[in-house]
């Protein structure tokens, strides 16, 4: 193996250990992160372990993940009533509590849709019931895209090394 195959395989290991990461934050495109290393981890192979059967099959998980999110936190969301700007701000509050860590990560997407909701109809009751809601569906859809991710690992794996 020469330097650059072996900085290559150390891009595709990056991609696929930030990916996973950032599956687990509220809005971000971390599937696709790690559906990227493993295309080129298959790439890096010519196809040879991982086929394109198998990088389909990553791909539909992928975009099942990225669905999940989108429809769970808009469920959470809808059920409660929140408003447009609650949507964003849930987002918003989740890529802002990320230097905060886990406290970052769970109080964030509540707080930013609490003050969406307060910016379009300022009453902090339903305020405060669309935040809970809103982090809910985020939660939910997050669990479901981090389950998807860890899907997506195993069949890398089993693919690549049986």
């Amino acid at each position: 193996m020469n330097l650059a195959h072996a900085a290559l395989w150390l891009v595709a290991i990056v991609l696929i250990s930030v990916g996973f990461v950032a599956t687990m934050v509220p809005g971000l495109p971390g599937v696709l992160v790690l559906y990227g290393g493993m295309w080129l981890a298959a790439w890096i192979d010519h196809f040879t372990r991982i086929g394109w059967p198998t990088l389909t099959l990553l791909g539909v998980l992928a975009a099942l993940a990225l669905l999940a999110d989108l429809i769970a936190s808009a469920m959470g969301a809808k059920r409660v009533g929140a408003s447009r700007q609650a949507l964003v701000g849930s987002l918003v509050g989740g890529v802002a509590g990320i230097p905060f860590g886990l406290l970052g990560l769970v109080a964030g997407p509540f707080l930013g849709a609490v003050a969406g909701e307060l910016l379009a109809r300022q009453r902090l009751l339903a305020a405060a019931r669309v935040g809970l809601g809103t982090w809910i569906g985020l939660a939910f859809g997050t669990l479901i895209k981090l389950a998807l991710a860890v899907s997506m690992l195993a069949v890398f794996a089993v693919g690549y090394w049986l």
